[in-house]
């Protein structure tokens, strides 16, 4: 009976242990399959494209986005052209995506010198502002993460910038190392925000922001890093691509990627930048971070020794699907649309459509079928920006609930077997309604160097979505302003969730900021017309409150400053149009830094109240603020109820001139009062964000 007691006790010691060490398993799996949440986007695309919402208005109404080559880059555009692909060279393309002002930056801004900043990739410069705006868009001001172990993982594949070395401008001779270098392009990033987490650049050419993309999400599922910024970038600084490709006849002589049409005569190169900000989604719920979207898996592989090193390979691409899938533990079906590659290539185009067809297209409906589309029909190839690109166009037609169609794509290639699957090419748009499922997307990427990527995202779940009166619609507006050398980076009203006390009366303080004269005027125009168009004509009825809390606790808040008083959205856009055009009206406390009565307030490191002495008060002071601010009133509340064993007079019955009540004129009764009424004051600023 002894040895049984023992045997059974040891039994019951076993299973428990296991049970334990089952649950720790499971945790350790469910872990590594975490969806990841997409918490901010933000961008540069072709077609003056600056935000998101620039990017689903132009896919939205259907907008071809190429345009001749730029006149400010030194190209000698006569002598570049050539319609005979042989001649040496000579591109026979005249046309590409190009990204606007490529040339312009706010070196100040960031703490550069205009040395340095004229030694820089324009990828450089473009990836520290589109970085900043996709922090802000998430409503987290950059030097909060100041020592965090945020990463930068970041994809990008061309470094001809300052090529020319013989020919270099005075003073710039050993400052190109580091502005032309593929791996400072995240590196500066880190360095400047003070991130601590991993700083990679990724280069596996067309999928180097979709393989960034994956990296990313494993740093996050490990605790490797606590967020990440992630995406890719391309800028052209020479002509070299145009020429290199057109050797090859892989461009299209009409500049457009008919991507899956029987049409489709090559690609042609564009530009951009995309930046997405990565947390677990567990994180994200935890810290009320705005969730756009899910990354629910993503799979890399490499084509192998396949028919050609830059030929795609229709089996690995199929590997990387089912890999994909397999991570995000879901079956081909639960997926409505990809966000393909879709080059235009007459070779790459049939090869992934097969792809398509064997993984997503079996086993689904006619009726239900995989939507397909591609982003480069609207902008071109982004090259090392493209998947990232997709992954943003997608997001926004999960939030829109609409699938934009693919343009030059009226007649489908002959090239593909679409009979062998169902597989449908979005030639017209199609509404994306909610069902029992979640809405889900893949996005492709398929790299000349080998390497193939996969992403699957998905509609962020309903307790961690972030609705607001501006998210679904509405401008997230950056909010940039032009300073003397270029663009002051901030961003728009993304996210915005809890309003800002009133100062009496419903009026709100709307503290608009910038790092010179310029730039405050240039936010003040953005803010405006970003608070117009987010409720309509005049911005009548937007939530002011809203807007003035997300410019203290949310924004950087910079030296150079400017109040507006309103009390809603028309009074804003007024205010703020005496902000842009440098008046300082009634409603507008211009250079006025909390009370600071200077243009410029000096580095930010605190505030300080100062109290006024005896002599400031007046018969009535503060009464408005008591009956319409409930912070105001709590806090005096508070004051009295601390005087009231010292007097014998009410500090509320003061301040109204109740009958009875001692006059403001005795010593003794005013200065407690006046005290009384700027603590109040205080925790009204304090309220919205001011200290």
């Amino acid at each position: 009976m002894e040895n049984e007691a023992k045997l059974r006790d040891y039994l019951k010691r076993t299973t428990a242990h296991l049970r334990v060490a089952r649950q720790r398993l499971d945790d350790i799996q469910e872990q590594e399959h975490e969806p990841i949440a997409i918490v901010a986007m933000g961008c540069r695309f072709p077609g003056g494209v600056s935000t998101p919402e620039d990017l689903w208005d132009l896919v939205a109404q259907g907008r071809d986005a190429i345009g001749p080559f730029p006149d400010d880059r030194g190209w000698d555009l006569d002598a570049l052209y050539d319609p005979d692909p042989d001649r040496k060279g000579k591109t026979y393309v005249r046309e590409g995506g190009f990204l606007d002002d490529v040339d312009r930056f706010d070196a100040p801004f960031f703490g550069i010198s205009p040395r340095e900043a004229l030694s820089m990739n324009p990828q450089q410069r473009l990836l520290m502002e589109v970085s900043w705006e996709t922090l802000e868009r998430a409503g987290i001001t950059p030097a909060s993460l100041r020592g965090s172990r945020t990463g930068m993982f970041i994809g990008a594949t061309d470094f001809d910038y300052g090529t020319n070395v013989t020919d270099l401008p005075d003073g710039l001779e050993g400052q190109m190392s580091l502005g032309a270098s593929g791996a400072i392009l995240s590196g500066r990033v880190s360095y400047t925000l003070g991130f601590e987490g991993p700083a990679l650049t990724v280069d596996t050419a067309c999928s180097s922001s979709l393989v960034a993309l994956h990296l990313a999400c494993q740093s996050l599922r490990k605790g490797e890093s606590s967020m990440a910024l992630t995406g890719g970038t391309t800028v052209m600084a020479t002509p070299t691509g145009f020429v290199e490709y057109s050797r090859q006849r892989a461009l299209s002589p009409t500049a457009r990627c008919r991507a899956f049409s029987a049409t489709a005569d090559g690609t042609v190169w564009a530009e951009g930048v995309g930046v997405l900000l990565l947390e677990r989604l567990s994180e994200a719920r935890r810290n009320g971070h705005p969730v756009l979207a899910v990354v629910r898996g993503s799979a890399i592989n490499q084509d192998g020794a396949s028919n050609g090193l830059t030929a795609p390979n229709g089996r690995a691409q199929q590997r990387v699907i089912r890999a994909a899938l397999a991570d995000a533990r879901l079956k081909p079906e639960q997926v409505a649309v990809v966000e393909a590659h879709g080059t235009g290539t007459t070779l790459g185009d049939p090869i992934e459509a097969g792809a398509l067809l064997a993984t997503y297209g079996q086993g689904r409906s006619a009726e239900r079928p995989l939507w397909l589309g591609s982003l480069k029909s609207n902008i071109g190839h982004a090259a090392a920006a493209s998947g990232v690109g997709g992954v943003m166009k997608m997001v926004m037609a999960m939030r829109h609930g609409v699938l934009p169609a693919t343009l030059h794509a009226e007649e489908r290639s002959e090239k593909v077997d679409w009979e062998s699957g169902a597989v449908s090419l979005l030639t017209e748009a199609q509404q994306w309604p909610t069902g029992e499922e979640p809405r889900r997307a893949g996005v492709s990427s398929f790299g000349a160097s080998g390497t193939n990527a996969h992403t699957i995202i998905e509609e962020p779940p309903a307790d961690a979505r972030t609705e607001t009166a501006r998210d679904a619609e509405s401008p997230g507006d950056s909010v940039q302003g032009d300073s003397v050398q270029g663009r002051e980076t901030a961003d728009g009203l993304i996210g915005l969730t809890d309003p800002a006390p009133v100062l009496g009366s419903g009026v709100v303080p709307l503290v608009v900021s910038a790092r010179s004269a310029g730039a405050l005027r240039g936010q003040g125009e953005r803010l405006a017309g970003c608070v117009a168009a987010a409720a309509g004509a005049g911005g009548a009825g937007v939530g002011v409150g809203e807007v003035g809390f997300s410019l203290v606790s949310s924004r950087s808040v910079f030296e150079h400053r400017a109040v507006v008083l309103a009390g809603d959205g028309a009074g804003a856009v007024a205010g703020l149009g005496e902000v842009a055009g440098g008046v300082s009206g009634e409603g507008v406390p211009s250079d006025v830094a909390f009370g600071v009565t200077s243009g410029v307030a000096g580095p930010v490191g605190g505030r300080v109240f100062v109290f006024p002495g005896q002599g400031s008060q007046w018969v009535g002071m503060a009464v408005e603020l008591l009956d319409s601010s409930p912070v105001f009133a709590e806090r005096l509340f508070a004051c009295e109820r601390a005087l009231a064993p010292f007097v014998d007079w009410s500090l509320v019955g003061v301040l109204r001139g109740s009958v009875g009540a001692p006059s403001l004129e005795r010593v003794d009764v005013v200065q407690p009062a006046l005290f009384a009424v700027m603590v109040s004051l205080a925790a009204v600023w304090g309220s919205v964000g001011v200290v």
